[in-house]
């Protein structure tokens, strides 16, 4: 929704021991990278049932000043993943309740979700968690629609991720839907971490890229998103890389996990989706600008992977507002 903030989002991240130290990290290391206009964008907050020394599921012993009396403070309340999540404390559950009953939105990492679930947030809706813990929610709460194979999924104020680094692409989720693609990729970049990709939102379904396992391909691929706006072939991207279109293919495919046309496809549409959302040119202009070549073709590529057209996403998601100049294509 990018609202106009006047004063920074408080997040609210609750450490239930014994907590996933890398789970408590991420929301802190991405939130605290917001600036927008210069200030920053979110304040985070860390907070246990028992303020003080906290239990982590590795050697080290945390020290957590807030209580849950934070969450009533907050905008968006995260649940780090714990090693004991399916004895949930009841102080937490009784303040994911009073939270969700003020309207404020409620996410989890890895297996906080148990915690979601026990409150009674998610009964009736889809969710996900860490792929080894899918099936004991499933049979823990057959009212839930777990899915355990996306990244993250959203149904209406509730977010949930699945394992470790999903909670990274739920974080700039979240980033980009109250600030806009260019300062949630913007985050991505200051943090070395893969650019915001689509979870499990129905209107939003796709095969997410995998995470890049190599860096062979680095150079080719970052000449390639300079110049998305030209008609990049593979013989192009083998001429840059200095090696045959066939070797080209094996490495975007062993680095990347897909071909390089799926690839540069993913990227055209991601820079379309940033340019709808953070400037005003025309679908034409967007197209073009993208490497989509024209408005017809913006249109279909943006339905099949969001659901919506270029219209609608421009006026789901743009910091600028519906309006858009005169001259706009009528392809929308």
């Amino acid at each position: 929704m990018h609202p106009e903030v006047l004063a920074m989002l408080r997040i609210a991240v609750v450490a239930s021991p014994p907590v996933s130290m890398f789970n408590l990290a991420i929301p802190e290391l991405l939130f605290d990278k917001v600036r927008v206009d210069g200030r920053p964008g979110y304040e985070v907050v860390i907070c246990a049932p028992d303020p003080g020394p906290v239990p982590t599921t590795g050697t080290l012993e945390l020290r957590v000043p807030r209580g849950l009396e934070a969450l009533r403070e907050a905008d968006t309340v995260i649940v780090a993943g714990t090693g004991e999540p399916h004895s949930p404390d009841p102080r937490v559950l009784q303040a994911l309740r009073e939270a969700a009953g003020t309207g404020v939105r409620i996410a989890s990492i890895c297996s906080g979700a148990f915690s979601l679930a026990e409150a009674g947030l998610l009964k009736g809706r889809t969710a996900t968690t860490y792929w080894a813990h899918a099936d004991e929610m499933r049979r823990r709460h057959p009212d839930i629609d777990v899915r355990g194979d996306v990244l993250y999924a959203q149904d209406g104020p509730f977010l949930t991720s699945s394992g470790y680094a999903a909670g990274i692409d739920l974080c700039l989720h979240i980033i980009r839907t109250d600030y806009g693609a260019a300062v949630a990729n913007e985050v991505a970049r200051l943090a070395l971490v893969a650019p915001v990709r689509p979870g499990g939102q129905t209107q939003f379904a796709q095969t997410p890229l995998p995470p890049e396992r190599g860096t062979t391909g680095a150079d080719t691929r970052g000449w390639a998103m300079r110049n998305l706006d030209k008609p990049l072939t593979l013989t192009d991207l083998a001429r840059h890389a200095g090696v045959s279109v066939r070797t080209l293919t094996r490495r975007f495919q062993a680095e990347s996990g897909v071909s390089p046309l799926q690839w540069l496809l993913h990227q055209r549409i991601e820079r379309a989706k940033e340019l709808l959302e953070t400037t005003r040119l025309s679908m034409d202009q967007v197209a073009a600008a993208s490497g989509l070549g024209s408005a017809d073709s913006l249109r279909a590529h943006l339905v099949r992977r969001t659901g919506l057209t270029p219209s609608a996403y421009r006026a789901q998601f743009s910091r600028h507002g519906t309006g858009v100049p005169a001259g706009t294509s009528s392809v929308a």
